[in-house]
C-alpha cells in the first residue's frame, strides 16, 4: 500500500521485529512473518524443519508451487534449504481487512515424490496512516441548535488492521464543541450554544490516531458555518442495511434501496446520497442514485474475488448536514468455475520393474467455487495400469496398479477427468504422457514422524503400549514390512529388557514393570524393513512416557515421625495470635497432584490454641497465650497428598508454653508415649527396691560392727576363715545387677544425726551394670579388707553409700 515512510523502518522489522514461528503436523509447515519484507528474506529453514537432506534437494528437484495461477511469493534455496521471499508481500493488497492473511504454497520433491503444504501467515505492520476522505469537512449549523445536539463526521480510514488501525480521535480545543466517538461513529456534540453575531464560522482540527508503534495519525479541518435558520440533519431508516446478491448478476441489477428523511422543508429537506469514505474501491462495481438511494450493479460480481462488500453511504441535506449508514452485501456462489487440473510432479520415464503402487506423479485439482460447487471427484480411464489415490486436500497420487512391460507397451497416454458437485456439474480433462523405462523402489515410510506411548507405573509385564505403522507402496514382498527394535540401552540395560515389538503388526509391549520414581521417560528406535532384495528400511523414534500413580506416602523430614523420637519446642508465654511456633516439613517421592501435600492437626491438647498452614505446614498460635493454657501441649499432625486414593503420614509435635526450660518441672512428662509411662513405673519399682536394699545394707553394717566389737578374734584372726553364711545374701546381687535391670545410678547420703536421708537421681549408666552370671563373689580376705576400715566408703555396683559418724 505504498511506502509511506516504511522504507526507513524496514531494517527494524527485518532484523528486530522479525518473528518466525514453526508448526509441523503431518508434514505440513506453518510460518509467521511480517509483511513488506525484502526479497530473499529468510522465512524459515524448510529442509531442517522437515528433516530433509540438503545434499538431495537439487537431485530431487525441490521447488515451491503456488495454488493455481496465483503469483509466487516465495522460493527455496537449494544450497541452504531456506524458504525465502521472492516478492514483496503487502498484507493490505493480499487480504484487505480480513483478520487472518495466509498465503499457501506447496513444497514438492521428487524421487521419491513428496508433497508438503506450507502456510505463510502474513502479520500486519503499521505501514499506513489514518486518512480522511476530504481534507476539509464543511458543516452548516443553525445558531438555534440546542446543546447536546450531535453532528456526524465521516470517520477516518486506515488500511491496517487490529491495533494498527484507527484507535482514537482528538478534537482541537474550542468553546463550542466536544467529540463523541462510538462504534463506527464520530460525532461533534454541541456543548455551548452558537451565536452568529459573535462568530459566524468556526474552524476545528480533528486528528485520528492508530495504535501502531510508531504511532501514525491523519488530520482533517472541519469548517462550521453558523446559520440563522433552524435546520435538521437527515436520518437513515436503518443504521445497517444488509442484502444478498448472486455472483455474475448483470449490470443495473438493483441490490438495495437506502432511505433517509429530513424534517426540514424545502431545499433544507432535500436529501442526496453518495458513497462514504473507504468505499471508493467499489465505485466501479456499484452505483448509487443520488436522489433515490438505489444501489445498482455496474461491474462484475465474482464470488471468488470478493465474497462480501461493506460500504458506507452518506446522506446530505441542502444545508450540508450529513449522516451515515452501513451497507453489507453478501455474494452467493454459483457453480461458474470448472475444475482445473495441474500436474505438480511427474516421473518420466518410469521403470518397467516398478512394483504396483509405485508413485508416478502428483496431481492437483483446483475449483474456485465454494462448498458443494468446489468439491471435486477425479477419475482415470479404465484401460491403463494406473490409478489415482487421494492424498491431502485436492491432491492425488498417480500410481501404478499392475506390472509394466516395456516390450509390450512403451508409452501411455493417461486421461484424467475432474468433475465438481455443482448443479449442473462442470468438468475438465488433462492428458498425461508417460514412457516406460527403468528404476525406482520405495522403502517403508512410517505414518508419523515420531510416536509417543504413555503408560502408568506399576504396569503389568506384557501390556500393550502403542503400535507403529509403516507403509510401503511396493508390491508383494517388496511391500511387506517387518518391525524390530534397534539395539540400544536404557539406563544401562538393553532395550530388549524394557520393550518388545511384534514383527508383523508393529504393536509394542512392555517387558517389565516400570517405576516412575526411577525414570520418567525413555526413547527407543524402531526399524521397519521390507523383504525386497536388497531390503530397504526406515527408522522412527518411539518416546515412552511413564505417568505417576500415588504409590508413595508423604515423608516427614521434620519433626521425626512418631515412634522414632519426639521434638520439643518452646512457646513464649507472651506469644500473640498468629505467631509462628514451628513448621512441619514433608516431601513426597511422587509428582504432580500426587505430590501436592496438605497439613492437618488431627489431635491437640487444646484444639483452639494452634493452627497449621494447609499447604505451608507452619504451626502458628490461633490466639494469644493465656495463663489458663496448659504448659504442655501435644499436637498430632497429619500430612496428606492429593492422590487418589490419598496417602498420609503423621508426626507428633510437643510444645512447652514457657520462657525457659527451668520453669518446666518434668520435661519428659509431656510425652504421651506409652513407653514413657512404663519407664516411670519401672523407676518407682527400682527406687523402692533400692531403698529396701539400702536399709538392709545399713542394718548389716551395724550388725557387723556390733559383732566385731564383741568378737574381734573371729574377725581379725588370719587363721580363722569367715563363714560364707556370714556374707549378706543379697550383697553380691546388689553389687552386680540388683533389682534395677536398667541399672540407674543413685547417690545416697545418710547422717547419724538425722532420721531422714537425701536421695538424688543422677542418670543411667548401662556400662556399670553387671550381668547376672557375672555377679561379684568375695572371699573372706576380701571382706576383711572391706571391713578393715569402717570410715571408707564402700561402692557396691551402681550405688555409693556414705556413712558419717
Amino acid at each position: 500500500m505504498g511506502d509511506k515512510g516504511f522504507s526507513a523502518l524496514r531494517p527494524i522489522f527485518c532484523f528486530a521485529s522479525f518473528i518466525v514461528s514453526l508448526h509441523l503436523v503431518n508434514g505440513d509447515l506453518s510460518y509467521s512473518i511480517q509483511e513488506e519484507m525484502k526479497r530473499q528474506s529468510i522465512i524459515g529453514n524448510a529442509a531442517k524443519d522437515l528433516g530433509l537432506d540438503l545434499r538431495t534437494l537439487s537431485s530431487r528437484k525441490a521447488r515451491v508451487d503456488s495454488e493455481g495461477t496465483r503469483k509466487s511469493y516465495c522460493d527455496i534455496n537449494l544450497s541452504t534449504g531456506d524458504l525465502v521471499t521472492s516478492e514483496r508481500m503487502d498484507r493490505e493488497s493480499l487480504c484487505g481487512k480480513k483478520p487472518s492473511c495466509v498465503v499457501k504454497v506447496d513444497l514438492v520433491l521428487e524421487t521419491p515424490l513428496e508433497l508438503h503444504r506450507v502456510s505463510i501467515h502474513i502479520q500486519d505492520v503499521n505501514d499506513n496512516s489514518p486518512t480522511f476522505k476530504d481534507n476539509l469537512i464543511e458543516l452548516e449549523i443553525s445558531e438555534s441548535a440546542e446543546k447536546s445536539n450531535r453532528f456526524s463526521i465521516e470517520e477516518a480510514h486506515d488500511a491496517d488492521i487490529g491495533q494498527n488501525a484507527v484507535q482514537r480521535y482528538s478534537l482541537q480545543k474550542n468553546d463550542n464543541f466536544v467529540l463523541a466517538v462510538g462504534s463506527n461513529k464520530v460525532e461533534l456534540v454541541l456543548e455551548n450554544k452558537l451565536d452568529r453575531e459573535k462568530q459566524n464560522y468556526i474552524n476545528l482540527l480533528l486528528t485520528a490516531f492508530d495504535g501502531g508503534s510508531p504511532q501514525r495519525s491523519g488530520t482533517v479541518v472541519i469548517h462550521v458555518t453558523v446559520l440563522d435558520a433552524n435546520d435538521n440533519g437527515p436520518v437513515f431508516s436503518q443504521a445497517v442495511y444488509k442484502a444478498s446478491l448472486p455472483e455474475n448478476s448483470p449490470p443495473d441489477t438493483i441490490v438495495i434501496n437506502v432511505s433517509a428523511t429530513d424534517a426540514d422543508e424545502g431545499v433544507n429537506g432535500d436529501v442526496t446520497y453518495d458513497f462514504g469514505h473507504g468505499s471508493e474501491d467499489y465505485v466501479n462495481i456499484f452505483s448509487i442514485d443520488h436522489k433515490t438511494g438505489k444501489i445498482k450493479v455496474t461491474g462484475v460480481i465474482d464470488f471468488e474475488e470478493i465474497s462480501s462488500f461493506e460500504m458506507k453511504i452518506k446522506a446530505k441535506d441542502g444545508l450540508g448536514l450529513i449522516s451515515y449508514a452501513k451497507v453489507i452485501i453478501d455474494v452467493t456462489d454459483l457453480n461458474d468455475n470448472a475444475p482445473v487440473i495441474y500436474l505438480k510432479s511427474l516421473t518420466n520415464p518410469i521403470p518397467e520393474n516398478s512394483s504396483p503402487g509405485s508413485e508416478v506423479g502428483i496431481i492437483n485439482v483446483q475449483d474456485r467455487d465454494s462448498e458443494t460447487n468446489g468439491q471435486v471427484r477425479c477419475s482415470i480411464q479404465q484401460n491403463v495400469p494406473f490409478k489415482l489415490v487421494p492424498s491431502i486436500k485436492n491432491y492425488y497420487s498417480l500410481v501404478t496398479t499392475g506390472q509394466l512391460d516395456r516390450e509390450l507397451v512403451s508409452d501411455y497416454n493417461i486421461t484424467i477427468t475432474a468433475t465438481d458437485e455443482g448443479s449442473p456439474p462442470l468438468s475438465s480433462s488433462k492428458t498425461v504422457q508417460l514412457s516406460v523405462a527403468d528404476i525406482n523402489d520405495n522403502p517403508p515410510v512410517f505414518e508419523e514422524q515420531s510416536y509417543s506411548a504413555y503408560v502408568t507405573e506399576n504396569n503389568k509385564p506384557g501390556s500393550t503400549l502403542c503400535s507403529v505403522t509403516a507403509r510401503d507402496p511396493d508390491w508383494r514382498q517388496n511391500g511387506t514390512v517387518i518391525y524390530s527394535l534397534l539395539p540400544g540401552e536404557v539406563n544401562g540395560a538393553p532395550v530388549s529388557s524394557y520393550l518388545s515389538v511384534n514383527g508383523d503388526t508393529g504393536v509394542i509391549h512392555a517387558v517389565r514393570t516400570f517405576d516412575y520414581e526411577q525414570f520418567r521417560s525413555f526413547k527407543v528406535h524402531v526399524m521397519a524393513r521390507d523383504n525386497g532384495s536388497p531390503p530397504l528400511s526406515s527408522n522412527v523414534t518411539v518416546s515412552v512416557f511413564i505417568s505417576d500413580v500415588n504409590d508413595n506416602s508423604p515423608q516427614i523430614l521434620y519433626p521425626a515421625p512418631e515412634g522414632n523420637s519426639f521434638m520439643t519446642e518452646l512457646v513464649p508465654k507472651a506469644a500473640h495470635g498468629g505467631s509462628l511456633v514451628s513448621k512441619v516439613i514433608a516431601v513426597d517421592a511422587d509428582s504432580g497432584q500426587n505430590a501436592w501435600l496438605s497439613y492437618h492437626i488431627v489431635k491437640s491438647t487444646d484444639p483452639g490454641l494452634f493452627t497449621i498452614g494447609l499447604h505451608s505446614g507452619e504451626i502458628r498460635t490461633q490466639r494469644d497465650i493465656s495463663e489458663s493454657d496448659s504448659m504442655k501441649q501435644n499436637l498430632v499432625v497429619s500430612v496428606k497428598d492429593n492422590g487418589q486414593p490419598s496417602l498420609s503420614a503423621t508426626c507428633s509435635m510437643y510444645l512447652l508454653i514457657s520462657d525457659n526450660l527451668a520453669e518446666v518441672p518434668e520435661l519428659k512428662d509431656i510425652s504421651y508415649d506409652e513407653k514413657n509411662s512404663k519407664l516411670t513405673s519401672y523407676l518407682i519399682i527400682a527406687l523402692v527396691s533400692v531403698s529396701t536394699f539400702f536399709l538392709t545394707f545399713i542394718i548389716i553394717i551395724l550388725g557387723v560392727r556390733f559383732c566385731r566389737r564383741r568378737k574381734p578374734r573371729l574377725l581379725f584372726d588370719g587363721a580363722v576363715a569367715i563363714p560364707s553364711a556370714y556374707l549378706p545374701p543379697n550383697y553380691a546381687d546388689v553389687d552386680g545387677t540388683g533389682t534395677l535391670r536398667s541399672a540407674y545410678n543413685y547417690d545416697a547420703y545418710l547422717t547419724t544425726g538425722s532420721r531422714t536421708s537425701d536421695f538424688k537421681f543422677v542418670s543411667s549408666y548401662n556400662d556399670n551394670t553387671l550381668p547376672a552370671d557375672q555377679t561379684l563373689r568375695k572371699s573372706p580376705s576380701d571382706f576383711a579388707e572391706v571391713f578393715g576400715d569402717c570410715d571408707s566408703s564402700p561402692e557396691v555396683g551402681t550405688f555409693r553409700v556414705y556413712l558419717h559418724s
